[in-house]
């Protein structure tokens, strides 16, 4: 039973008429329940200024099924489960689908002219009940569990909420209009003048792609290190303020086949020391994931975590998942992790106070991700590296050069009505974070990067790593294209420089990835090898391009053992140079990425965790 968003609402000690017995009476008869357990409740209810039963819900001191009949005699109202009479949904309509998400009430039927109400308790309603008048007229309370009111819920508005969660955003800035049989067609025909040009004209084809990805070598690794130079560049640390009362953050947590990650997922988030009656977790979970949502049923859940089941629809992923959860939130503040996510215990105060303290176009705080086992084998090890530069010097640079940030897909705080504004997330988008970075950008508000980390899984399984990779590649691609519609209007909100920023970080990086094989042809030059560009190339030039490839690969040598060194790993820099055989994946990935744009450009390929911690 989840109870957590009655904390916000009146605290009711008494029955509401005469003659029932006390709560704490009713408790201390209770079979199971100790009297340990009755003081510990009633502990809580002071501390956190709620009623007894609103403790009982939340410490689960009481079994799920004898709660019931303590809270009927308690208040002497009728229990009612909506899942066995299901309610009128003209009702729900009428009181707005909204108000019954986020408070956990569910306008059931009408007897005569008065509306019953339900709610898991009376304080929730009392909270509404002069809203809720205006809306029906007469109106009593019943009481039910909040689960089975969530759960009829979603059987009568089920579809309805599928449709507005993969519906937020507006189709300006959403991928869902790409058309997969309109570019089947032209891939085709350009797939087959490539090969026929090929052919034909080897050498001109071979010309023409060095000079593209030349060019994008040079513009990747020109912006990479201008942003080292900004990152490592001493500037004033922003004032903080002191936060007299912190603001409620709502955390969302989107789980797909996680059944075995739950209790470690709990332990991991209990470290947090955010006040709890200010803190919410939401444990998004799709409809028809039994068994996640069964691991989640047994698990000891805290007061301040509850589960928000996604209603089903054909298309599942996590930015659909993360829209129907918003709508659920409470806070001020949103923050998104991932399942196997470990974040800094002040993560949470050190964010809210930095809110705090900045202006209104402060929308967004990225944190840094780091990873749990980094010496779990070489990938991990690689890919330690790669998100240190990532996090520690890239995006850093990006921020002090007032450039758009592409976000990481976790330990992201956005100011909610940032987010009403901006339309919340593109379903359709499977780098759902990096598109919201840009938008962010778009709509004239800032992202920071926060000095405090999330620890997580390294994915350095080989096959795993390529799918995901694939998904991160083939969500740039989409959201290039979705912001590349109408360029004058990107130029216009994010300037000449973050113009030039994007094109580097999205269809640079892309580039450079589809064409390394031609790329890495010319490392023949450096071993002294013949190559089919020698005879038709000036000596020079032959020179010039070794000592290109060999600066290119010095600078991400040194910019990774700076960003090696501003984490708390031990690790040997001796590893960082062993990169350059690590980044051929990313051209596997790149084509399957492709490939995937024309066949399956929604398709989520899921990302397994908890193999290694």
């Amino acid at each position: 039973m989840s109870v957590s968003p009655l904390l916000h609402a009146r605290p009711t000690e008494r029955p509401r008429s005469g003659g029932q017995p006390s709560f704490t009476a009713l408790l201390r008869a209770a079979e199971g329940v100790s009297k340990a357990d009755v003081e510990r409740a009633v502990a809580f209810s002071v501390e956190r200024g709620c009623s007894l039963p609103l403790a009982t819900l939340s410490l689960r001191i009481v079994p799920a099924e004898g709660l019931p009949p303590l809270l009927v005699r308690h208040y002497g109202m009728r229990w009612i489960d909506p899942r066995s009479h299901a309610p009128d949904p003209r009702l729900i309509d009428q009181a707005g689908l909204d108000l019954c998400l986020r408070h956990g009430l569910l306008p059931w039927r009408q007897s005569g002219n008065v509306t019953v109400i339900l709610a898991p308790l009376p304080e929730i309603y009392e909270a509404h009940r002069e809203h809720l008048a205006e809306c029906f007229g007469p109106v009593v309370c019943a009481l039910a569990d909040q689960d089975a009111i969530q759960t009829a819920l979603l059987e009568v508005r089920g579809p309805t909420l599928a449709a507005q969660a993969q519906s937020a955003l507006t189709d300006t800035y959403s991928c869902r209009t790409w058309n997969t049989a309109a570019v089947r067609q032209p891939v085709i025909l350009g797939l087959l003048a490539l090969l026929g040009a090929t052919i034909l004209w080897p050498a001109t084809v071979l010309a023409v792609a060095s000079i593209w990805g030349i060019l994008s070598l040079l513009a990747c690794v020109g912006l990479k290190l201008a942003a080292a130079i900004a990152a490592f560049r001493d500037v004033p640390r922003p004032p903080v303020a002191t936060v007299a009362h912190w603001p409620t953050v709502s955390v969302i947590v989107a789980l797909y086949r996680e059944a075995d990650i739950a209790e470690r997922l709990i332990l991991r988030l209990s470290r947090l020391d955010y006040p709890r009656d200010k803190l919410e977790i939401l444990l998004a979970v799709e409809e028809r994931d039994h068994l996640t949502r069964e691991a989640l049923a047994r698990a000891a859940l805290p007061d301040w975590m509850r589960v928000i089941v996604t209603p089903h629809g054909k298309l599942k992923t996590k930015p659909r998942a993360l829209n129907h959860a918003l709508r659920f939130c409470r806070g001020s503040i949103v923050g998104i992790f991932d399942a196997e996510d470990a974040p800094a215990p002040d993560q949470i105060r050190r964010i809210a106070e930095r809110f705090h303290s900045a202006g209104p176009d402060l929308a967004c705080l990225q944190g840094i991700l780091d990873y749990y086992n980094p010496r779990t084998n070489w990938i991990a090890r690689c890919f330690t590296v790669e998100y240190a530069t990532l996090f520690r010097v890239i995006l850093p640079g990006l921020q002090r050069m007032g450039m758009a940030i592409p976000l990481g897909g976790t330990t992201l705080y956005v100011q909610r009505d940032v987010l009403a504004k901006i339309g919340a997330w593109d379903a359709h988008n499977v780098t759902e974070d990096a598109d919201l970075g840009i938008r962010i950008a778009r709509h004239g508000y800032r992202t920071e990067v926060i000095p405090t980390v999330t620890q997580e899984e390294a994915n350095c399984l080989p096959l795993a790593w390529v799918k995901q990779r694939s998904r991160w590649q083939k969500g740039y691609m989409m959201t290039w294209i979705v912001h590349m519609r109408d360029p004058r209007r990107l130029w216009a909100e994010i300037g000449p420089r973050g113009f030039a920023g994007f094109q580097i970080m999205f269809f640079g990086a892309l580039s450079q990835a589809i064409l390394a094989p031609v790329l890495w042809s010319y490392w023949l030059l450096a071993l002294g090898l013949p190559h089919p560009v020698t005879d038709s190339l000036p000596g020079w030039s032959v020179i010039a391009l070794v000592a290109l490839f060999l600066l290119t690969e010095a600078v991400n040598i040194t910019i990774g053992i700076l960003a090696l060194r501003r984490t708390d790993h031990r690790m040997n820099p001796l590893w960082v140079p062993t990169l350059i055989f690590y980044f051929p994946m990313l051209t596997f990935s790149v084509y399957k990425a492709l490939w995937e744009m024309v066949r399956r450009p929604f398709y989520w390929d899921k990302t397994t965790h908890g193999h290694f911690g």
